[in-house]
């Protein structure tokens, strides 16, 4: 049985068990039910690293928590975004003028991301996003409305970025999706090099998505840089770093710098084109027992490790649901209020806790991709190096232009 029917299964039964006898925390929930909708790509470039191995992340998080809040069902609803802002936004719109859904989870696309935090925030509603990278998130498009969980640019920059020019990388040339998230990538990343001695002596932009990098890898060797940074995630990763072996890239002495890249992506390119890659990441699936147990839970369902964004989903799915248990209310402005006064400790994440911002602040990490000969099996991909801080990894509130955010 599925986790979504196991949802739906236990909806049912809850309903028919209270259909007599309402409680008086049941009468806080609105429409008697916790309505979630799961928004993400589906079916294309970001498919892999949230799609539908996400949603059955999130349906995971009801059936443990038990299908139900305080006596009131959990439901969940899902749609394809399709990568497009306008489908994003319009879905959602529909989510809560027809269907009156009180949180929507997932978010993969920033551009994505950033239109439907707008709708949340004019009909105040709640969201929270897992997938999107764009620190923009919670920095100029913040709103009081949703929450940032997973990972974002600053600390894939001060991460990755800061590592490979500490090793001798100081000259760069960017490759970057053209659109809100590579955008932010590729200011962030900037930044960083700039600020440690390094110098970014060109770039270019591409479209999003993209099947076909020859010119643009081609570029990026005529540059002379000796780091060529991906800032760019998904299919266009994987396409761009295939283009580059096929073109001899690291052959001819330039190194590549993988900005954002997913468990998915190493696993399929595999390890022969990208032994010691250097990433951040927000969570590994093998990096301490509480991740393998979930982990192993997981694969049991869809026959692959889940990447950090369908860890990511699970462990705010909980956290919402917790939230709502204790505030005894799917009120959006009380429960996003409870979920910053809960920390956020799980086998997801580290020092966890939610800012004024709306960025869920904790542990990040630098790895580093196996080579053949380290790894032991198909999924034993990274090595964690080293641990960056929460309060280390994430945008100083200090620099923050939240309108949320008293400096």
């Amino acid at each position: 049985m599925t986790f979504m029917k196991k949802t739906l299964t236990a909806s049912i039964a809850v309903a028919a068990a209270s259909s007599m006898a309402i409680s008086t925390a049941h009468a806080e929930i609105s429409d008697n039910e916790v309505r979630i909708g799961y928004l993400a790509d589906m079916s294309g470039t970001y498919r892999d690293l949230a799609g539908p191995g996400g949603q059955t992340a999130m349906e995971m998080a009801v059936a443990d928590f038990g299908g139900s809040v305080n006596g009131s069902p959990i439901v969940i609803f899902s749609a394809d975004d399709r990568n497009s802002a306008d489908v994003g936004a319009n879905t959602v719109r529909e989510w809560i003028d027809q269907r009156n859904v009180d949180m929507v989870g997932g978010l993969v696309a920033s551009s994505v991301s950033i239109a439907v935090t707008k709708v949340l925030e004019e009909n105040n509603g709640l969201g929270i996003v897992s997938g999107s990278a764009a620190s923009s998130i919670t920095n100029e498009h913040c709103t009081p409305n949703h929450i940032h969980w997973v990972y974002d640019t600053y600390p894939l920059a001060n991460g990755t970025a800061k590592a490979v020019v500490e090793q001798g990388g100081d000259s760069w040339f960017l490759l970057t999706a053209d659109y809100a998230f590579g955008h932010a990538l590729e200011a962030d990343v900037t930044n960083v090099v700039e600020a440690n001695g390094g110098e970014v002596v060109g770039g270019i932009r591409h479209p999003f998505p993209t099947s076909d990098f020859s010119s643009y890898i081609l570029q990026a060797q005529g540059s002379g840089a000796k780091i060529v940074g991906l800032a760019n995630a998904g299919a266009d990763t994987v396409n761009a770093i295939t283009t580059a072996s096929q073109f001899g890239l690291t052959q001819s002495g330039q190194q590549l710098a993988g900005l954002l890249i997913f468990l998915n992506d190493v696993h399929a390119l595999g390890l022969e084109s990208t032994q010691g890659l250097l990433l951040t990441t927000g969570w590994y699936w093998d990096m301490d027992e509480q991740s393998r147990e979930w982990s192993e839970r997981y694969f049991e369902e869809v026959g692959r490790m889940p990447t950090m964004v369908q860890a990511g989903i699970y462990s705010s799915t909980m956290h919402y649901l917790k939230a709502i248990e204790a505030a005894g209310t799917d009120d959006p402005e009380v429960v996003r209020a409870q979920m910053a006064d809960m920390p956020i400790e799980d086998f997801f994440a580290r020092n966890g806790s939610i800012r004024e911002d709306g960025r869920m602040i904790h542990d990040m990490y630098l790895a580093q991709v196996k080579t053949p000969e380290e790894s032991t099996g198909e999924w034993d991909l990274y090595e964690i190096l080293s641990t960056i801080p929460a309060d280390e990894a994430y945008r100083p509130l200090s620099e923050s232009q939240c309108k949320l955010v008293q400096n």
